[in-house]
């Protein structure tokens, strides 16, 4: 799998759910200040649930931003060194029945999956168990995953 296509899907779709999350703070924004909105009795609440909405519409903007410009970043210092997962690389993992999976272990924007020429990637972040567990691990090691009860067990098979 080619890494820059992998890294222009990412930041195509952390553009597109920026412009998705800007829209709806808009309207929640227009809907919080829209003079029909104002309170006509003490029990009239709309206007105020609108305006929290709308506060965390304006929250999740500037996550979007920050998601975007930790890619950005990113591509800027693209590790170079391959001997040990960092954020930045896409490491290829073998379960042990022999099941491949895709992993890229971003900055940020963890739980967006791709099928880039018929494979399926994953993004994780360090700060998800997936992703710590794989931080600094080495080609022919061993990763061992927990979640709730259970582990799951990966050998790395590469690291790009």
């Amino acid at each position: 799998m080619n890494k820059d296509v992998l890294l222009e899907h990412i930041q195509q779709q952390l553009e597109l759910t920026l412009d998705i999350a800007t829209e709806a703070a808009m309207r929640a924004y227009n809907t919080a200040t829209d003079d029909e909105n104002v309170a006509e009795n003490k029990y009239d609440t709309f206007a105020l649930e609108a305006s929290y909405l709308a506060h965390g519409q304006a929250q999740r903007v500037v996550e979007c931003k920050a998601d975007i410009s930790a890619y950005q970043q990113l591509l800027a210092k693209m590790p170079t060194q391959q001997h040990s997962v960092v954020v930045g690389h896409l490491v290829s993992l073998e379960d042990h029945q022999g099941a491949p999976k895709l992993v890229f272990l971003g900055p940020a924007a963890g739980g967006l999956k791709f099928i880039i020429d018929g494979e399926e990637v994953i993004t994780v972040t360090p700060s998800s168990p997936f992703g710590e567990a794989l931080l600094g691990r080495e080609v022919d090691e061993e990763v061992d995953i927990h979640i709730s009860n259970n582990v799951i067990w990966f050998d790395v098979i590469s690291i790009k």
